[in-house]
Parts: C-alpha cells; sequence; structure tokens
C-alpha cells in the first residue's frame, strides 16, 4: 500500500465509555473505503511540543457512511489531548496504515486482551467462519456486548468478576476452546502466551503486535520485532511493526 497523506478530518463523536476509555468515530470517506480490518491511523497533536502521531488501531468501518471507528485508552498527553476532542473539530492524521489480519480458516478462534480489544471487532464483523470470542480484562468490560453478535462470547478477568478468573489462556482451557486459525490482540506477554499455545496445539495464528511507533510508515526503523528470517530491507533478523505488521503469523516472529 502507497504511504496515505497526511489531512485533517472532522470528529463525529468522542464519548468516554470506560474510566481512561474513549469512543472516537471520525468522518473519513477516503480511509472507510479502503481500510482493513487490523491496520491503524496516525493521529496527530495540536500542541507543536508533540511531533510524532500516535498510532491508533481501527475499531471499526463503516463504509457506507464513510465513517471509521477508534477506541483507545489515555495512557499519556497526547491521547489525553485526543480526550478533549469535541463533535465539529478537525484532527490531523494519516491511514490507513500497516497490514491489516488476513480472513481465513473454517473456525476461528479470537482473543483480545485489554486495549487490544477494539481491532478485533471489525474482525470479528468480517469473519464469516464459525467463531468463538475471548476478551480479557483487568476489571472493566468495555466493548464485549457488541461481539456477541459475530460469536459466542468468553471472558476472563484478572479479579473473578466476570467470566473466568485468570488470563485468556485460562478461559481458552476452562471452555475447552479449539479452532483451526486463532487470532489474537494485545500485550505481549498475552501474544507470547498465545503464540506457544498456537505451536503447542499445531493451531495457526495471526498476532497483532503492541508498540510504540514514530513515524508509523517504515521510515525510520524504531518499532522493529525481531524475526526467524530475514528481512529484504536490513539484511538482519526483523521487521517492521508499522509497515510490515502490526499483524504478523505467529511462526514468522520471535517473542
Amino acid at each position: 500500500m502507497s504511504v496515505a497523506l497526511k489531512r485533517s478530518i472532522k470528529v463525529l463523536q468522542n464519548d468516554r465509555i470506560e474510566e481512561g476509555v474513549y469512543d472516537l468515530w471520525l468522518q473519513a470517506e477516503d480511509m472507510a473505503a479502503t481500510a482493513k480490518q487490523g491496520q491503524f491511523i496516525s493521529l496527530y497533536c495540536n500542541d507543536g511540543g508533540r511531533l510524532l502521531p500516535r498510532p491508533i488501531s481501527i475499531c471499526e468501518i463503516d463504509q457506507k457512511s464513510g465513517r471509521v471507528r477508534l477506541v483507545y485508552r489515555v495512557v499519556g498527553k497526547g491521547t489525553e489531548e485526543f480526550a478533549g476532542l469535541k463533535p465539529g473539530d478537525e484532527i490531523d492524521c494519516i491511514g490507513p496504515l500497516g497490514n491489516g489480519f488476513t480472513l481465513e480458516g473454517k473456525k476461528a478462534l479470537i482473543v483480545g486482551g485489554g486495549i487490544g480489544i477494539p481491532p478485533l471487532l471489525e474482525l470479528a464483523k468480517q469473519l464469516k467462519c464459525k467463531k468463538n470470542i475471548v476478551l480479557g480484562y483487568r476489571d472493566d468490560t468495555f466493548l464485549y456486548k457488541e461481539f456477541e453478535e459475530y460469536g459466542n462470547v468468553y471472558l476472563s478477568t484478572e479479579n473473578g468478576s466476570r467470566g473466568t478468573k485468570g488470563n485468556v489462556l485460562d478461559a481458552i482451557k476452562d471452555h475447552n476452546l479449539t479452532a483451526d486459525i486463532i487470532y489474537a490482540c494485545g500485550p505481549t506477554p498475552m501474544l507470547r502466551g498465545i503464540k506457544e499455545y498456537a505451536e503447542a496445539n499445531q493451531i495457526k495464528a495471526q498476532l497483532s503486535l503492541e508498540e510504540r511507533m514514530a513515524c508509523g510508515i517504515g521510515a525510520c526503523l524504531a518499532c522493529v520485532c525481531q524475526t526467524s528470517e530475514k528481512d529484504h530491507h536490513s539484511n538482519v533478523n526483523n521487521k517492521r511493526i508499522c509497515k510490515e505488521g502490526p499483524v504478523f503469523y505467529a511462526d514468522e516472529i520471535v517473542l
């Protein structure tokens, strides 16, 4: 995909749905027309002291109305600024960026953890095969009701307030869930566990990696991950998460 151009788009909605978690809808016809499940958009701050854009995964795509949805957590000054956006505001961005999920398999297992859950919603919508969905939270449970339209949903929470007490792997084992393809997005320790589980059970897996990014378009090599094979760009064992990723097959990468 060619590098998207920076442009200004309109904010339609920006609501708090949990403590520190916001639901942002943008009017972006060109993005909605080309975006795929698992890609991301880089948003720019208005504060001139924060030059680098903040990458946020696409949660939902509405091609008919030309809208794109992002669900993000406030973790620093940049996302704190985004939390103050109001309907009618304009924000600079580039996107859609990166390579997303490839749709495949006859029986899928979708696994999300924390703020890695939102980018799986569009995937759940697009996958037409039978699917089970496992969502892992600390204590909040944002978005899980929306997933119920697309498959059987199982929850895990660290405190046991909903679903299985523990992590997503505990929930998978607790419900004896099987699949021929696993799709996962979440923190690295979770993805590492999913990779090991997939390998042990000979299941193909696609993993969406979380990483701090600088340029977001593959030029700066700041967001690389270790790979099993040499990358033809750098001739070393790495790939750019923002460009070749953020989604990789589990056997491509080392976690």
